[in-house]
């Protein structure tokens, strides 16, 4: 096998990794933007978002369906691949949130198929788009080495900020239930 081949099976492994894991985050995007595939479209979404502690909800649906199908479009044409891949890896980080009270597997609810999702989409982001892409016709002009670590940090950053405080929100009720509790039971013994 020549270099030249290597090269080649490279390229279109990339190339067909990009089109599948970009073609299924592009479509769950539209799905909660559009309404397309038997999505709920942002009110829907918004709705959805808010319930599992995402607020504002239709604000959070727009950013997860623009981190999706931005993102995942991006991806199947491989152009500017580092922020892609960042983009809808954050967009999974967020989604696999939602789902890890489930366990991992996606048959029970688990957080398998976004984990799955964002990886491919982080894996991208760092290997690149190979030959076969418009970052490769355009000289690489928007997947330059250092953009990779600055997509990743910034939206594990912004991720983190994100999740952090829908926890925080989740957690608030329980901690006001907690006190509530706990007053109600100062009153039983007099106190």
């Amino acid at each position: 096998m020549s270099a030249a081949s290597a090269f080649d099976r490279r390229d279109l492994g990339l190339l067909l990794l990009r089109l599948g894991a970009g073609g299924v985050l592009a479509a769950h995007g539209t799905q909660k933007l559009f309404g397309w595939f038997g999505g709920h479209g942002l009110t829907g979404t918004g709705q959805f978002m808010e319930s599992v502690g995402y607020r504002p909800g239709k604000a959070s649906a727009t950013a997860a369906g623009l981190a999706e199908a931005g993102g995942g479009t991006l991806l199947a044409l491989g152009l500017a691949t580092p922020a892609a891949g960042a983009a809808a890896a954050g967009g999974m980080a967020g989604a696999a949130t939602v789902h890890a009270p489930n366990g991992f597997f996606n048959q029970s609810g688990g957080y398998e198929y976004a984990a799955t999702l964002g990886l491919a989409a982080t894996g991208l982001a760092v290997a690149g788009p190979g030959r076969l892409s418009l970052d490769h016709a355009l000289g690489h002009v928007f997947d330059r080495g250092w953009m990779v670590p600055t997509a990743l940090a910034t939206t594990a950053a912004v991720t983190a900020l994100v999740v952090g405080a829908r926890n925080r929100r989740l957690d608030k009720p329980e901690k006001e239930e907690d006190a509530a509790g706990f007053e109600g039971q100062e009153s039983l013994f007099g106190e």
